[in-house]
């Protein structure tokens, strides 16, 4: 069975992608700085599934990194690990380069040198494609569209690093590429859309769709402080559920020869697509309750509208979604209200 080494497993999608390894009995070590929100509940969960093999380490310790792998060699390398908010980036765009692009370059050449046909898919972002401006948008009534694309993007469009995130994230994106080109190493990228479910703690700065549901539970428990959004609320994201997205990892995996070297966006694609202002209906009809926000500023470097085609990745390894967003986004209020996280402190002042 195939060695697999998951790079912040600890995290919201590591945690889920670990689970559906755990239940297929494979043989996974994990590596997580517990940096997080909820990394620590996540951990504790994977160890009640069995989780053995967990290093408590930082992707930034080039020697605890070429360790591992040295000990461990993988076959299977699912990299996570990251800097995940854009607004942390522009805070400290020097951690942010050192933890998603130097570490990235770390890992790469360590498993270069001790486990050099491994296979690797590293986590990239939608955000290396930039805020999109140059294209045209039009409000169609409670949503942005995108004249050009308005069934959503393929992997065509050109890349525009904007952003300490977006240049970070995009540096390692083409580093994971390149050594496709110069190694044996297998490797290939996900630029993710919007992943949102169950294992999500999410913060002002990240997890959109897991924060605003906080909120809705908070004003059904009684909560009336109003809170702010970015922007008008016409923003548009695809959605994607976060079991799909753990099989599009192990389903690439299984094809290494058909994806070596390229980029996949990796999405729910159009039809579980939504604005700000729709999920704030859903949940609002859902959970009887009327929100109460007010808007701010946009963010820098947003995008008005983006929506994720996952041709390639169909074409390539079999994947698309298969969570209808309803059905997701209900199992995702049903986890927040199990996990008693309604009570805390949640709402953007």
């Amino acid at each position: 069975m195939d060695k697999i080494l998951i790079t912040g497993g600890c995290g919201f999608i590591g945690t889920n992608l670990t689970s559906v390894l755990l239940d297929r009995g494979a043989h996974v070590a994990v590596i997580d700085n517990l940096s997080r929100v909820g990394a620590a509940n996540n951990l504790a969960y994977l160890r009640s599934k069995g989780l053995i093999n967990f290093k408590h380490t930082d992707i930034r310790s080039r020697e605890d990194i070429d360790r591992l792998v040295y000990e461990f060699k993988p076959d299977v390398v699912f990299h996570l690990a990251g800097q995940v908010a854009m607004t942390t980036s522009l805070l400290s765009p020097v951690t942010d380069f050192e933890i998603n692009a130097l570490g990235t370059v770390y890992l790469l050449d360590s498993l270069k040198k001790h486990s050099p046909r491994a296979t690797v898919i590293y986590s990239s972002t939608n955000k290396v494609y930039g805020d999109l401006e140059y294209l045209n948008y039009r409000t169609c009534g409670k949503r942005y569209t995108c004249i050009e694309y308005p069934s959503g993007f393929n992997e065509e469009i050109k890349l525009d690093l904007s952003s300490p995130y977006g240049c970070s994230k995009g540096a390692a994106d083409q580093y994971v590429l390149d050594y496709s080109r110069h190694s044996d190493l297998s490797t290939c990228v996900f630029r993710h859309s919007t992943v949102y479910g169950v294992q999500q703690w999410p913060t002002y700065d990240q997890g959109w769709v897991g924060w605003f549901i906080l909120e809705a539970l908070e004003k059904k428990a009684g909560k009336d402080q109003p809170f702010t959004i970015s922007g008008s609320g016409l923003q548009v994201r695809d959605v994607l559920y976060c079991t799909d997205v753990a099989y599009a990892y192990l389903m690439a995996a299984e094809k290494k020869n058909d994806i070596r070297g390229k980029a996949y966006n990796i999405g729910g694609g159009i039809d579980n697509s939504l604005s700000l202002l729709e999920l704030f209906d859903y949940l609002e009809n859902i959970l009887d309750i009327k929100l109460n926000f007010t808007r701010g500023a946009e963010r820098k470097a947003d995008q008005k509208f983006f929506v994720a085609r996952a041709d390639r990745a169909t074409q390539d390894f079999g994947w698309a979604p298969s969570t209808k967003m309803g059905i997701g986004l209900d199992a995702a209020i049903e986890w927040n209200l199990r996990g008693k996280k309604v009570g805390g402190n949640f709402s953007q002042v």
